[in-house]
């Protein structure tokens, strides 16, 4: 498996974006993104030179779109046809989610909390979702110098709050890019943990995103290893098979300050390592980076989910600068 950076809510000329297809893949690949998932608002039309540009400039782009509606925006990855907004009321989400999955693909909250209409048409989500396990992602951070903005708080909240009830949803990061220019604030990064083989790429990120193997951050990328009697469980796996005998569990908590190194910057800094979980904070270190990786050991005991977090001071606020998805139990 191999670690790719990706932006995973983005925007052509097709909707309301002020660029190409081919201008986004550029930019994006100036900026050290290995792919980008294009998410045109109700329209795919902007697809159509995807196989041209990936050609060109050697970025990998996952087909998508954002069904905006009145009462909600869902960002779509991996479908094949466009979905119908028209005819959709506050109880409908459901018959929407069913249309993304039938077709193959994965259905996320973007930015739930943004402030809606008549600011942005439809940004706050008012749909209302019965079954959560319907929901594969929510988008937690949004547009830039995500982590100070206190919808993406609340929405970051939402994501714990979602896991501390035992569903399994991924949470994932977007620029909702729509023009080629600096951003000038921080940019956050969804990796994905993609397998390697022939299957087509957008195939595999598919499998990745559902599978929960998503490291976020605004620099370097988190990663969490958890060894229960001898076996080893990476973001997004399951730990199975607690009997509530096991010995505690040990972890290991890597940070790679290596990626995209020439497209961050973080002061000289001791930062806090915290494993949460739904229990609350279950360790909290104060590390360098020549610290990591750090190991400790955990009781399993009552665990549904753990994740890796990262605080740390980045332009003069101290925020989370990176955060893992969930390790599970059951």
């Amino acid at each position: 498996m191999t670690w790719l950076a990706c932006e995973l809510h983005t925007h052509t000329f097709h909707s309301d974006g002020r660029q190409s297809l081919a201008e986004l893949a550029r930019g994006a690949k100036s900026l050290g993104f290995d792919c980008i998932a294009l998410t045109d608002h109700n329209t795919m039309a902007g697809l159509v030179h995807t196989e041209q540009v990936e050609r060109e400039t050697g970025l990998l782009i996952i087909s998508g779109m954002e069904w905006t509606t009145f009462f909600g925006h869902m960002v779509t990855i991996g479908i094949k046809d466009n979905l119908d907004w028209r005819k959709v009321g506050p109880g409908d989400i459901h018959a929407g989610l069913a249309q993304v999955h039938k077709q193959g693909g994965l259905a996320g909250m973007a930015h739930p909390f943004r402030p809606g209409s008549p600011m942005c048409t439809g940004c706050y989500w008012e749909f209302e979702i019965s079954d959560w396990s319907e929901i594969d992602y929510i988008e937690v951070w949004s547009t830039t110098f995500a982590p100070v903005k206190k919808n993406n708080i609340r929405a970051y909240r939402l994501w714990t709050d979602k896991l501390n009830e035992g569903f399994r949803i991924a949470a994932t990061s977007g620029r909702d890019w729509h023009i080629q220019e600096p951003a000038g604030e921080p940019l956050s990064v969804t990796y994905l943990q993609v397998e390697e083989g022939e299957a087509p790429f957008t195939e595999r990120a598919i499998e990745a995103l559902s599978s929960g193997r998503v490291s976020v951050t605004l620099g370097p990328r988190l990663d969490l290893e958890v060894n229960v009697n001898g076996k080893v469980h990476q973001i997004g796996d399951v730990v199975s098979g607690l009997d509530g005998t096991e010995p505690l569990a040990a972890i290991q908590i890597q940070a790679d300050f290596t990626v995209r190194h020439e497209h961050w910057h973080l002061p000289e800094q001791t930062f806090t390592i915290s494993l949460k979980s739904n229990s609350g904070v279950l360790s909290e270190f104060a590390a360098l980076p020549d610290d990591l990786p750090l190991h400790t050991e955990i009781s399993v005991q009552g665990l549904l989910w753990i994740r890796a977090e990262m605080w740390g001071v980045i332009q003069g606020v101290r925020t989370l600068i990176a955060f893992t998805n969930a390790v599970y139990f059951e």
